[in-house]
């Protein structure tokens, strides 16, 4: 990096600053100046700082430049993939530019996010395309890797993120051939890694962030470069995604993706060796046994001591670990015949070992971990989840001295940071809060319709449903649409769609699920009087500004449904240790959750409108207080004619 730049944040940040000749209308925010503040104290010191940034605050302006300008190497990770190319392509070039500064910028995803030259070519050679649209999507990406210069598929134009050409295409840890690859040399992978090596700021997701940390603890060389700070944004995903990635899961679909890069290289390198064709064509045959048996059990998901007396499934999955060992025999006798043969033999002997260590449980001993088993329509996955990842956090944290800024809009449960800080095993962090700008008080009302039914068991589920339309129906008339309806569940989200397609012939009506996600958002503010119906995947990360949006309902508080394995395990846990769950876990990541879907209402200081909490255990129970209190200081009122005249009220009257 450049000599360190003489600017200070008031320079930045204040009245005469570069964001002031920059941006016409700047007005200097107090809260981001704080938070800067907080920030580059953090990097002088080398502390752990956890600061909540509320909506409006201008968090990543915040972060970035007391960064660029402490002149350290630093590691940012983003909540999505989506924001990471944001901060990349947008954020960080523009105020470094404004800055002066000669940083050098990199940016990293996981390898499945990268065009594999060598798994385009097998495609090309052995895929079976049955269906047209996946002929033309391979022609589409073929035609794109003669021109790409880093290989991202984000810009691979026509064909979606999701489609299921990618998984031919790209590389996993399982199948990449490292070295042994004869387009090593050409690997986008390698090259985007080799370029964040020499990076002075590295912009990572959340997702590659914990898998490298995985990585480590299992002795592998390092994804990421070493840094001086750590700036983990949206960091409330983070302990999620840590128990997720430091655990073990072996899916039906790795299993079958083995078996048919298996028959693959059968063809291609061992024509002669038909035991190999047969031991992949068993270990695919007996898949479905298990799904079978797993179909007639009564969840999706089942800690495994619950399965373990079932006497058909344990039969299917003896099978399919029988079988398992019977294709590792055979891709040992062929390994010697080629590297593709050699390279599946390790997957293979991985999978394997995998496999039976979730049987024997060798993970649940100590009781760290819970096993358990998610299945799907037509697959499944055999799970072992820490119970808290938080020890391998913070074993990372305190590594080597360096700064760990972790910021979002949403880490407290009203003021108290320690349903995060526990998760994370951070108790000696710096904890801060920085207040939004935003006059809540005025740019917004919060509206709880009285006399609602409790939304309690299947009938009572479905009351509450339709009374919390009946609720928000005015409001749409008042509105002109421009509205959120938020759930807490598919079946709400369904019961919801079906209604208001009755009632609501005026307004466009928008449903996650019928489009992807991106588009959905597009085409509701391109309409200007929309109706956007969505579950929990709605309720962060997405900014809709100005009279697009001015009408917010949340049907429900948002506790986590019960049942749910490694949530009972972590229940479990706060138990043993004197601490009542509903209190230290359910509680607080309700609120958190809960304040996400709050701050989609108001996102700029012109916004103004109407949030409307239909759940009226906020009123009812004692603990409903604990949760209002946490949310923006909205003025609140359970008359729905206050709620209608902030609808209809011109903007220019909002003070």
């Amino acid at each position: 990096m450049t000599a360190e730049t003489r600017l200070g944040l008031e320079d930045v940040f204040g009245q005469e600053g570069r964001l002031a000749g920059a941006f016409a209308g700047y007005q200097p925010r107090p809260g981001q100046r704080r938070m800067a503040e907080l920030i580059r104290d953090a990097i002088t010191d080398q502390h752990t700082l956890v600061l909540e940034a509320g909506t409006g605050v201008g968090k990543t302006f915040g972060y970035l430049a007391p960064v660029l300008l402490s002149g350290k190497r630093a590691l940012i990770s983003t909540g999505t993939k989506h924001l990471q190319d944001q901060l990349f392509d947008r954020d960080l070039p523009q105020l470094r530019d404004l800055l002066g500064v000669k940083t050098r910028v990199a940016l990293l995803k996981g390898r499945a996010n990268y065009l594999c030259k060598y798994r385009l070519d097998l495609a090309d050679q052995q895929a079976q395309l049955h269906r047209r649209e996946d002929v033309r999507a391979l022609q589409r990406v073929r035609d794109w890797a003669t021109r790409t210069i880093d290989g991202d598929r984000a810009d691979c134009a026509g064909v979606g993120d999701d489609h299921d050409i990618w998984p031919l295409v790209t590389s996993t840890n399982d199948n990449c051939l490292g070295r042994e690859c004869p387009l090593y040399d050409e690997c986008f992978v390698v090259k985007a890694r080799e370029r964040a090596q020499k990076a002075d700021i590295v912009v990572i997701n959340h997702h590659l962030f914990c898998a490298d940390l995985a990585l480590r603890q299992t002795g592998f060389a390092e994804l990421l470069p070493e840094t001086d700070v750590v700036v983990l944004d949206e960091a409330h995903q983070v302990p999620e995604i840590a128990s997720m990635f430091f655990g073990e899961a072996i899916g039906s679909r790795q299993i079958r993706e083995l078996a048919q890069d298996a028959r693959t290289e059968q063809k291609h390198e061992a024509r002669d060796q038909l035991g190999l064709l047969e031991a992949a064509e068993r270990v695919k045959s007996v898949i479905e046994p298990v799904v079978e048996a797993l179909a007639e059990v009564g969840s999706d998901r089942l800690p495994w001591v619950e399965l373990a007396e079932n006497a058909r499934l344990v039969s299917a999955l003896d099978t399919l670990g029988e079988a398992l060992e019977g294709l590792v025999a055979e891709l040992e006798l062929g390994a010697p015949r080629g590297k593709g043969l050699a390279n599946l033999h390790g997957r293979a002997q991985q999978l394997r070992d995998e496999f039976a260590g979730f049987r024997q449980g060798r993970s649940e001993t100590d009781g760290h971990a819970v096993r358990w088993v998610e299945r799907r329509p037509r697959s499944f996955t055999l799970h072992t989840t820490p119970v808290n990842a938080a020890g391998q956090i913070k074993s990372h944290v305190e590594s080597a001295p360096r700064a760990w800024i972790m910021t979002s809009a949403t880490l407290a449960a009203g003021k108290d940071f320690s349903h995060f800080t526990r998760r994370m095993n951070l108790e000696s962090a710096h904890c801060h809060q920085v207040a939004s700008p935003f006059d809540f008080a005025h740019q917004a009302v919060l509206y709880l319709p009285p006399n609602m039914p409790a939304p309690v068991g299947a009938q009572g589920a479905t009351e509450h449903t339709l009374a919390s339309l009946r609720a928000v129906y005015p409001l749409l008339k008042a509105s002109g649409g421009r509205a959120f309806l938020l759930f807490t569940s598919h079946r709400a989200l369904r019961l919801a769609a079906e209604t208001l397609e009755k009632h609501l012939d005026e307004l466009p009506l928008f449903v996650q699920g019928t489009r992807p996600k991106s588009a959905l958002l597009e085409d509701f503010r391109q309409a200007g009087n929309g109706v956007l119906l969505g579950t929990q995947s709605f309720w962060e990360g997405v900014d809709v500004r100005g009279e697009a949006l001015s009408l917010v309902m949340i049907d429900r508080i948002p506790f986590a449904a019960p049942g749910d394995p490694v949530r009972g395990a972590r229940e479990q846990r706060l138990k043993d240790k004197g601490l009542v769950p509903f209190v230290h876990m359910a509680l607080p990541e309700a609120i958190i959750t809960l304040k996400q879907g709050v701050g989609r209402l108001i996102r700029d200081t012109s916004d103004r409108g109407v949030m409307v909490l239909c759940d009226p255990r906020l009123q009812s129970k004692g603990y409903g207080k604990q949760i209002l209190d946490a949310l923006p200081p909205m003025c609140r009122t359970h008359n729905g004619r206050v709620a209608r005249d902030m609808l209809v009220q011109p903007t220019a009257e909002t003070s």
